[in-house]
């Protein structure tokens, strides 16, 4: 049997066309849209969950194409650019059988280069915070046994780099306790080099700038730079949920973020479409959710297909840890809590009151996303889960989620109004913020610290408001929210939406690829805000750090990340690391442009609009 199928965008439509060599009576059409979908003509819409979409066809005769024409169910709702095309579709007969269908071309298309704009400054991103050049080109190699530099040369090994250390100008490795952690004094010279730090990870952060300054440069420029990060948390999410990534791309991703001074890895393996740790808690969990698709407990969503995913084994955590330890990355993990549940209440029973009767839906189309707290048995399960999960990752830092809440949640719940009149909550911000309370203190009390979204800040209860526990709070939706929680006393990672979330679409070009419901987030749009706003200085204390941001709703391979990244997470290392925010987006395409054969080198993808 050969299919074929293309698909286009027609306006807030989406015209397909599927056409088979073979008769086919009655085959189900199975695919996967950004969001609920509708049936404009040419077939029937027989299930849906969230973006998921079963449609009944007529019989397909041999040759000849069948049009299909399909909406967003929200009529407001219109298709972007390719990446919201139908993806993971395959065709279903009466008898059972499933067959793919081929793909529409996915991922950021290539292109031809642009020239790199002139940059007559230093070519290193971040910007350091002081650079004094001098005459002259320092050496190639230096001749060091040191720890730092021994993982910097593994670190450009597996970057197709030449080795840092080796025959060549003496080392000098200085220590000088007055300098921040992160911080370093590199002074290059024709004959050696010296780099004076006051912990390990600035000597390795040194050793990361000779090695991307010897790659931009062409050879050493000699002068001293004086460096130190203006924030603690510098870090890259990638949500491995939506899609599975193998290991060997999370080290790769690891390696790329060293190489621009990133020092926290956010790993999100849970959400409604799965949930993909190894625990000893809830072996159900993975074992049922880490595959979707056909005949799994979640279909095939996203691009799922007939059958896609993988779960990470306690054996994948360590390599893990172990990779991001001698980069001076820690990792922190992530569950979901109270929504985007709909993996575990699909395995979980227990989790939802048999007596609801309200009709909540989250914002992607799902139904009962939702665990009910309540009930006994979600704190059986939660509880030790999160405490399992914390104690994986040193030092016990773990994100709870608290994002998304559908409007509704809990609204027929006769549970949850009987837990209202026993805990004095009045809305389902109460509820979620009690929820999120009650969790974050059995973890602080075992030692741990907890992290959520902006929104775990919400809500009233008799222990005060919101989450508590000195949690780590990520401001997502803008920085509003973030200067809000500052202000009520919540250490804040600002991570906006608008600029520095890598999974936007790059720009308006319906043949670009990428989601825009934020914004469209050119390279320039990635350093145009500044993490303590203007208008608020007072919450500086309590901004900690930057972080960007990759949700994988229309990723299928690993490898269409790397153009979504590339070079726009330059742009996040900057705004995480200079202290004087100087790199603007001008500098910040001039730099890219340098940044390209690093990139190359590296086999890493990148966009061609920047």
């Amino acid at each position: 049997m050969h299919l074929t199928f293309d698909a286009r965008i027609d306006g807030a439509q989406i015209d397909c066309l599927l056409t088979s060599d073979t008769a086919l009576a009655a085959p189900v059409w199975c695919f996967s849209l950004m969001a609920p979908g509708a049936v404009v003509s040419g077939g029937a819409l027989v299930r849906s969950v969230a973006g998921y979409c079963e449609v009944a066809l007529p019989d397909l005769v041999p040759g000849l194409p069948h049009r299909v024409v399909l909406r967003h169910a929200n009529a407001a709702f219109r298709p972007t650019n390719r990446a919201w095309l139908p993806l993971g579709g395959y065709l279903r007969l009466p008898g059972g059988a499933c067959h793919p269908l081929p793909g529409t071309p996915q991922g950021v298309a290539p292109a031809p280069d642009r020239p790199a704009p002139d940059w007559p400054g230093l070519r290193l991103l971040p910007q350091p915070g002081a650079w004094h050049p001098s005459p002259g080109t320092g050496p190639q190699t230096v001749t060091t046994d040191a720890e730092p530099f021994r993982a910097a040369d593994a670190l450009a090994r597996r970057c197709g780099l030449p080795p840092l250390t080796g025959p060549g100008a003496p080392l000098h490795l200085t220590q000088d306790t007055s300098l921040p952690p992160e911080g370093y004094r590199l002074t290059i010279a024709p004959d050696a080099v010296t780099v004076t730090h006051a912990k390990r990870a600035g000597a390795f952060y040194a050793a990361a700038t000779l090695l991307t300054l010897r790659q931009t440069h062409g050879a050493l420029p000699c002068g001293t730079i004086t460096d130190q990060p203006r924030f603690g948390w510098r870090g890259q999410h990638l949500d491995c949920a939506r899609h599975f990534y193998r290991v060997e791309t999370i080290l790769r991703l690891l390696d790329l973020m060293a190489l621009v001074k990133l020092n926290r890895f956010h790993w999100h393996f849970a959400d409604d479409e799965a949930f993909r740790l190894e625990t000893r808690t809830a072996p159900a969990l993975w074992q049922q959710t880490a595959f979707r698709g056909e005949g799994c407990a979640v279909p095939g969503v996203f691009g799922g297909g007939i059958r896609s995913g993988g779960s990470y084994s306690a054996a994948d955590v360590a390599r893990v840890l172990a990779h991001a330890a001698a980069l001076n990355i820690a990792v922190m993990p992530e569950i979901e809590v109270p929504a985007h549940a709909f993996a575990i209440n699909a395995v979980i029973t227990g989790l939802r009151d048999p007596g609801d009767n309200g009709s909540e839906a989250s914002i992607q189309g799902y139904p009962t996303n939702v665990v009910n707290p309540a009930l006994d048995a979600t704190w059986a399960l939660l509880e030790p889960l999160a405490a399992e999960v914390a104690a994986m990752f040193p030092p016990g830092l773990i994100h709870l989620g608290c994002d998304e809440l559908p409007p509704d949640a809990w609204a027929g719940s006769p549970a949850v109004t009987a837990l209202k009149s026993r805990e004095g909550l009045t809305s389902r911000d109460d509820v979620q913020g009690w929820t999120m309370h009650r969790l974050a203190a059995g973890l602080t009390a075992q030692g741990f610290r907890v992290a959520a979204w902006e929104e775990a800040a919400k809500g009233r209860h008799r222990a005060g408001q919101g989450i508590g526990h000195d949690a780590l709070l990520f401001s997502w939706t803008g920085q509003g929210p973030g200067v809000q929680a500052a202000r009520d006393g919540y250490d804040v990672v600002m991570c906006p939406a608008q600029h520095v979330y890598l999974d936007m679409a790059h720009t308006a070009d319906p043949a670009d690829w990428g989601a825009s419901w934020a914004a469209f987030v050119d390279l320039e749009e990635v350093v145009n805000w500044h993490p303590v706003p203007p208008d608020a200085p007072d919450i500086a204390p309590r901004v900690v750090g930057v972080q960007g941001t990759y949700w994988s709703e229309f990723t299928t391979d690993d490898r269409q990340i790397e153009p979504m990244l590339a070079p726009r997470i330059l742009g996040v290392a900057a705004k995480g690391w200079e202290v004087a925010e100087v790199t603007d987006g001008a500098s910040l395409r001039a730099l890219a442009g340098h940044y390209g054969p690093l990139f190359d080198t590296m086999g890493w993808r990148r966009h061609p609009g920047a």
